[in-house]
Parts: C-alpha cells; sequence; structure tokens
C-alpha cells in the first residue's frame, strides 16, 4: 500500500458457489435400487459413498462420471 488512507475497505465480492448435489439428485440417490445402480454402470461401493452422503446435510463431491451415469 503505497498511498495513505482513512479508511480500510475489507468489501470484496462474494464468491458465488455452485453445489453439484441438487435435492432432487439427493433423492434420485436414496431412490436407486442396488440393481438399478448395477445397471446404470455403478459399483456397490459407489453406491454406499452416495447413499451415506446424500442422507447427511453437507454437500459432498459427486464425480463428473458418475453424475452423468446418474443424470441419464
Amino acid at each position: 500500500m503505497i498511498d495513505k488512507s482513512n479508511s480500510f475497505d475489507l468489501k470484496s465480492p462474494t464468491p458465488v458457489l455452485e453445489r453439484s448435489d441438487t435435492r432432487d439428485l439427493r433423492e434420485r440417490i436414496l431412490s436407486l435400487s442396488a440393481s438399478e445402480a448395477r445397471k446404470l454402470g455403478l459399483s456397490k461401493s459407489t453406491l454406499h459413498y452416495l447413499r451415506k452422503h446424500a442422507r447427511d446435510i453437507g454437500a459432498f463431491k459427486i464425480y463428473k462420471r458418475v453424475l452423468e451415469k446418474l443424470c441419464n
């Protein structure tokens, strides 16, 4: 800072947060049966991970390939 100022501005643009786990997607994950998931090409461990995190309140990561399989 070169110039002397009487005020200090901490305003910064607010970040835009985009979640990949919408409410509809969470409901879709929780309603999937094991056989339906297998037909989509999802393994048991992937389905377990998705169900476990879909029940939680917080955001979770869904990999691009898995998201493509769920949305088709």
